[in-house]
């Protein structure tokens, strides 16, 4: 199948190319060659950068899947370990697969002793995501035999290894912050679990890991694993084109995802909340929201690439009210998130243009629940991330058809002109 299009005098036959389920792509990799022109595309909002077999996304029907399964199954069903495998591996584990992945990722956990030196070079009141972005990135100072990035086993070992150290730096990262000393990973316990061991636990008292609480946060990573080719991903896939190591194109997609507009939803989300105060302001802040001529915004409801709802705030939204409920905290903004959450499923404004909870609505609201810094949200999405931008950089570099980045550019400044010695401006 082929599309024809024409350029001024001269048509171009273009090859139409069709994935398993999406729509249709025109190739116009020859388009250049053949007419001395190129698209013009900000932000590739037309355009494929890559064939890839991870996630698909239809945002009008609601739906998300990791390899064909719906995460719908996945998140009510699934471990993040099995996420985790299935994104890499790109088929579910079989009980022995899932046995021997699971204790290589507990014999990964640790970092080097020598990497607690670099905390040291951080403020006290560091933003988090800064230090995830130098550590990460120097685990490639510490790991030179999963440096090789043609090598299909130390690219398998990298992988392990970003699964499994991330939650560590992260909650090392949260422990630096709060002047606490770090807490060693546990081989006994799954990745949720021992990143909330990882966070609340002190050498006076040990943290006891609640069910729910671990399987909340094991949902949340695995709700976040993956999105297809957002901002971080294709930052993480530009970087890993010019054959970059694995640590240093992690860390480049934790910078990408640091953007405001990119992973600071749910925190923008805690953040109205405050701005709210409390439910008796909640329906001014509502006629405001209403008011086209006014700037305020509702943060947390609908959803960029997904039109008609997220498939994956049902699943958050029934773990919020579990967690809310064993932990039976009081507090002011919760209360205001349970109102709002009301109104926006009832009040036909809403309604109407499904203006739904999203899923960082609610996983912001879990989060700080468990007592987990409003600053350490972007963080918790880079550690669930780190699996879904692993998995894009290793099909990448498997991809023979795959090419270094080099976006090209409507260029529109100064023409030619000659130099003017300083004396002689005016």
């Amino acid at each position: 199948m082929s599309a024809e299009i024409k350029v001024e005098t001269q048509n171009v036959t273009l090859k139409v190319m069709k994935g398993s389920e999406g729509p249709d792509v025109l190739d116009v990799r020859s388009l250049y060659k053949d007419t001395g022109m190129f698209t013009f595309d900000p932000g590739f909002m037309s355009t494929a950068s890559c064939e890839s077999a991870i996630t698909y996304i239809d945002g009008d029907k609601g739906i998300l899947r990791y390899r064909g399964y719906p995460i719908e199954q996945l998140a009510e069903q699934a471990s993040f370990e099995e996420v985790c495998y299935l994104l890499l591996h790109g088929e579910l584990p079989t009980k022995k697969e899932f046995e021997e992945f699971t204790k290589i990722i507990n014999q990964h956990t640790m970092v080097n002793e020598q990497l607690k030196n670099f905390f040291n070079g951080f403020r006290r009141d560091a933003h988090p995501m800064a230090i995830m972005c130098g550590v990460v990135g120097a685990l490639s100072a510490f790991y030179h035999d999963s440096l090789d990035i043609n090598d299909a086993r130390q690219r398998e070992i990298a992988a392990f290894r970003l699964i499994a150290k991330v939650p560590t730096i992260a909650a090392m990262a949260y422990k630096y912050s709060v002047g606490q000393p770090f807490a060693y990973p546990r081989n006994d316990y799954n990745l949720a679990e021992n990143f909330l061991h990882m966070m609340f636990s002190t050498p006076c008292e040990d943290y006891k890991v609640s069910p729910t609480l671990a399987k909340a946060m094991d949902r949340i990573f695995t709700l976040h694993a993956d999105h297809e080719q957002n901002a971080s991903t294709s930052t993480v896939r530009l970087a890993g084109s010019s054959g970059a190591n694995p640590f240093a194109c992690i860390a480049a997609g934790i910078a990408s995802l640091w953007g405001p507009a990119h992973g600071g939803a749910n925190q923008a989300v805690l953040e109205m909340l405050e701005e709210i105060g409390s439910v008796d302001n909640i329906p001014a802040y509502i006629e405001n929201v209403k008011d086209k001529e006014n700037p305020t915004r509702l943060m947390g409801f609908g959803h960029r690439v997904y039109k008609n709802f997220d498939p994956r705030a049902k699943i958050m939204r029934d773990t919020c009210h579990e967690v809310l409920k064993e932990l039976g905290v009081e507090d002011p903004m919760l209360d205001v998130a349970m109102e709002l959450e009301r109104i926006a499923l009832e009040d036909p404004y809403f309604v109407e243009r499904k203006l739904y909870p999203n899923v960082d609505f609610y996983s912001g609201i879990i989060m700080r629940a468990m007592g987990i810094p409003t600053n350490m949200f972007t963080v918790i999405f880079a550690l669930s991330r780190t699996i879904g931008w692993t998995s894009h950089w290793a099909e990448m570099i498997a991809d023979d058809a795959q090419k270094i980045g080099r976006p090209r550019q409507l260029y529109v400044g100064a023409t030619e002109r000659d130099y003017v010695d300083i004396a002689k401006r005016k």
